[in-house]
């Protein structure tokens, strides 16, 4: 069966998202330092050659163990998850042909119909909670695996389903003092984890988690 894990970005102080980042303010980066803020904990990222690629930034870009971690995070995933308020900003920021190339199923009360685009990317949109989206996704990924991919309450809400078989979190060292922590909301019954691997970078440390 594919497993469902979660690939995200986190401040060292536990927030995925900095104060200030909301679509009210995304043509205002200099709004409580969001832009910057949001920089710091990804530009990481902005300096893989796979990633760069993928998003069609141009050539270049760095080679080496964590541009090829990102490479196999996008070719295991079969499928991907993610809420309103994430695929809201990345609407109005991925490039036409979308950075998934699978399906992803957006967690939203609204209805809509799916939104297909270039490149292999279709967002379904699902109505009926978590559990729905994650059959879905089971039904389209086969043999490739299911990637969470945020906001910090769609992650909460699959540990707390148990769902979760694996953490991939790139820790940035930078603390943003408020925004969209990850830890909370959380129940105590939620499965555990160990240590599978880290990598440390100036950048960000690459740390995997499996499910005990």
């Amino acid at each position: 069966m594919s497993k469902v894990f979660v690939n995200i970005g986190l401040s060292l102080d536990g927030y995925m998202a900095p104060e200030g980042m909301d679509l009210e303010h995304w043509e205002d980066p200099s709004y409580k330092n969001w832009g910057a803020k949001w920089g710091s904990l990804m530009g990481w990222i902005l300096k893989q050659q796979y990633f760069r690629e993928n998003l069609q930034f141009g050539s270049g870009g760095e080679t080496g163990p964590v541009n090829d971690m990102l490479r196999e995070t996008m070719q295991r995933s079969g499928a991907s998850i993610m809420g309103k308020r994430m695929f809201d900003a990345g609407e109005r920021s991925w490039p036409e042909e979308a950075p998934f190339h699978t399906p992803v199923f957006v967690l939203t009360h609204e209805e809509r119909e799916p939104w297909e685009r270039p490149g292999g990317t279709t967002f379904f949109f699902v109505n009926d909670g978590p559990e729905s989206a994650l059959q879905k996704a089971r039904n389209v990924a086969g043999d490739r695996d299911i990637r969470i991919s945020g906001g910090a309450d769609v992650v909460q809400q699959y540990l707390n389903l148990g769902a979760v078989d694996e953490l991939e979190i790139a820790l940035a060292p930078v603390l943003f003092h408020g925004g969209r922590r990850l830890w909370e909301n959380l129940d105590e019954a939620i499965p555990q984890f160990k240590i599978d691997s880290a990598h440390s970078t100036p950048d960000a440390t690459h740390l995997r988690y499996v499910r005990v």
